[in-house]
């Protein structure tokens, strides 16, 4: 019997940014997605949206990201009977998850750090080791891999900056972590790639803090925003890539963003 191919997506937001478009886009694709986020309605927003489309989505939602939390919705992933009848393989799988813990050093709490660290680093840590023991048991694809593990990244994964201490440490930790898979798993096939978004994507939130006229010269003007689904495209070219050639870094950032 045939096989479908899956994509796993940890955090969608409200439906209007990265993770979202990444399952739309994939779905088109001909993946069935699972869906992990905290916010139950917007999980059920999206995979209606999908699956009025022709595709298959599944959501799957959580009360918090810790590695036991994870762990567990991993697991309910794998057991989940679809609406077809064609086995399910995970084929790529996407760490989209963030913590907005953002502030001056001095009034950054114990709690701060720990939500970040939790957050993108622990969580990070469950998400990716299923993901690895998963891919393990696929067979090579025409392209060469057994898999595909993605992270969304941001400036703050290379580089710290006043108000961002707690933040770029959790997301620090989880560039590390990709990276030291990417060079451990690569040699078994398993390709790990991270994509630091170095701007500001339009989502309904970043829209929301530009207010006006400001915020509509803004929508309009694809030279100083990132567009999700040019994102979420970006991913889908990284899970093409042959072998003899794969990405571990990709940056994204709108023409005109200073850098």
């Amino acid at each position: 019997m045939t096989t479908k191919p899956l994509l796993i997506v940890a955090g969608i937001g409200n439906g209007t940014g990265t993770g979202a478009a990444t399952a739309r886009v994939f779905s088109k694709q001909g993946y069935r997605v699972a869906l992990i986020a905290r916010n139950a309605e917007h999980l059920k927003k999206l995979a209606d949206e999908i699956t009025s489309a022709g595709a298959e989505a599944a959501t799957f939602p959580l009360s918090e990201y810790t590695y036991e939390a994870m762990s567990n919705v991993w697991d309910t992933i794998m057991q989940h009977q679809w609406q077809s009848k064609e086995p399910s393989e995970l084929r790529v799988a996407l760490w989209n998850v963030g913590v907005n813990v953002f502030g001056s050093f001095l009034t950054i709490t114990e709690k701060d750090i720990q939500a970040s660290l939790e957050v993108h680093v622990t969580a990070g840590f469950a998400f990716s080791r299923k993901a690895v023991l998963t891919f393990k048991e696929n067979a090579l694809d025409a392209n060469g891999s057994r898999g595909t593990l993605l992270f969304t990244g941001a400036t703050a994964s290379v580089r710290g900056n006043v108000f961002t201490s707690a933040f770029a440490a959790g997301k620090f930790g989880i560039r590390a972590l990709s990276q030291s898979l990417a060079k451990e798993f690569g040699k078994e096939n398993i390709h790990v790639a991270q994509v630091i978004i170095d701007g500001s994507i339009l989502t309904d939130l970043s829209l929301s803090r530009r207010p006006g006229e400001v915020g509509e010269a803004w929508k309009a003007n694809p030279d100083v925003h990132l567009n999700a689904e040019s994102i979420a495209k970006s991913y889908l070219y990284l899970t093409e890539q042959d072998r003899s050639a794969w990405t571990w870094e990709l940056d994204l950032r709108p023409a005109h963003e200073k850098w």
